[in-house]
């Protein structure tokens, strides 16, 4: 959400700013058209409730006879503030749906793209293996050791459903634990969050109603399955204010996540690289409303995931996203894409994400300065890990010549086999 005098002030850079996120920049114009309507009709309601408010305080002072003209007065007036109220209710309606559509522009760094082809490389890390035999895919792998079951997955939960089972199984819990472990490490503080969350916990976090064709909705009990514990951990202080010697709150969840990948038909449809059910570990951080703390944090949460990659002996490349492929809050986002032999490039692993105070405006997320004053947090995540997705990558660079699996060091103490 924003801040609507801000868009007053500065309406051309915010429609540019729609424009450069392929959003539609006359969202702008709509909600300035929907304050100036509104605007009129809540100073007529607020008259009217402090006209009802001093005569009520009246009243019971008054004589039989003032009394009387008086109480018709205030019945005059609450006939007049329903009508008020319903003149002003379907446009604060209106207002609120627009408001939650509109996106934030986009840092002046980031790069100018339609989509994720027009992404800029930042830096590459590791060398692209080269196998002096012929490299199986991660498919090919799971069947020959009989570790990956699409067939009794998709038996149990339909298309893009999978089954782990023995070593990858193992493998996917060892690569959890060891991103666990390492962010606990570097101080951030571990959380065990709920998956099905409110409605309001995916509207704050801008999941909601932008991207609401990408979750699962449980109608009877209102409440959604989340595609990250973003949600949850971004959420858990909403509403609340925070001292300022709490920030920056580092935080982190492995949960399972959710996403019914809609509009990915035909797309990835083979293997375990675009699936509706994994498991990930995020990190979040709330900080102080100053762009300069932002940018630090944003480095911060970037260096922990190039160390678990680093550590996994993948090679990576990190990438500037373009405005185009930008999501409707984020102004700056920063990909790892992890090479993955089998489709012959980079497959993204890794999302690093700063909002500024996008979502802590809809969250009403804030912080009391030492000097006493309420601020708006700024809100930052990145994936430290997801699997199955970085399965991929691990099988398949780390794949020897007799289709068996080299471990990483960092993960041997977490195996308990260390054989395929």
């Amino acid at each position: 959400m924003l801040d609507i005098k801000h868009i007053r002030e500065n309406l051309e850079s915010y429609k540019l700013g729609a424009t450069h996120k392929n959003f539609d920049p006359e969202l702008f114009d709509q909600i300035l058209a929907l304050e100036d309507q509104i605007k009129p009709l809540k100073q007529h309601q607020e008259s009217l409730q402090a006209s009802r408010n001093q005569i009520s305080k009246q009243i019971p002072k008054a004589s039989p006879e003032e009394r009387s003209t008086l109480t018709a007065q205030v019945k005059a007036l609450k006939v007049d503030l329903e009508k008020a109220n319903n003149d002003l209710q379907p446009l604060q309606e209106k207002y609120y749906e627009v408001m939650l559509q509109l996106p934030s522009p986009a840092h002046p760094e980031t790069p100018i793209g339609k989509n994720d082809e027009e992404n800029v490389e930042v830096r590459t890390w590791g060398n692209i293996p080269k196998f002096d035999f012929k490299p199986l895919s991660h498919i090919e792998l799971g069947e020959k050791h009989g570790t990956i079951d699409f067939a009794r997955g998709t038996k149990l939960a339909g298309s893009r459903s999978y089954v782990l089972k023995g070593f990858v199984a193992q493998l996917e819990q060892a690569v959890l634990r060891f991103t666990y472990d390492h962010l606990a490490k570097k101080g951030f503080s571990p959380m065990s969050i709920p998956v099905l969350v409110k409605e309001e916990a995916m509207v704050g976090t801008g999941y909601f109603p932008v991207g609401r064709d990408q979750a699962y909705y449980i109608e009877k009990d209102q409440l959604a399955l989340v595609g990250t514990s973003e949600v949850a951990l971004t959420s858990f202080y909403s509403g609340e204010i925070l001292p300022e010697e709490m920030l920056p709150c580092k935080i982190f969840a492995l949960s399972s996540c959710f996403r019914r990948e809609a509009g990915t038909y035909g797309k990835d449809t083979k293997g375990l690289y675009r699936v509706h059910q994994f498991q990930k570990v995020e990190q979040v951080i709330l900080c102080k409303n100053d762009p300069e703390e932002s940018a630090k944090m944003h480095q911060i949460l970037l260096q922990n995931s190039e160390e678990v990659m680093q550590a996994l002996e993948l090679p990576y490349r990190v990438v500037s996203v373009c405005t185009g492929d930008l999501g409707q809050g984020q102004i700056r986002k920063h990909d790892i894409e992890s090479w993955m032999p089998s489709r012959d490039s980079y497959g993204e692993t890794h999302s690093c994400s700063t909002f500024h105070d996008f979502q802590a405006r809809r969250l009403k997320l804030r912080y009391k300065t030492k000097d006493g004053k309420k601020q708006l947090c700024h809100t930052l995540n990145n994936t430290a890990i997801a699997t199955p997705r970085a399965l991929i990558s691990l099988m398949e660079v780390h794949q020897q010549a007799d289709g068996s699996i080299k471990i990483p060091d960092a993960l041997k103490p977490y195996m308990v086999s260390a054989k395929a």
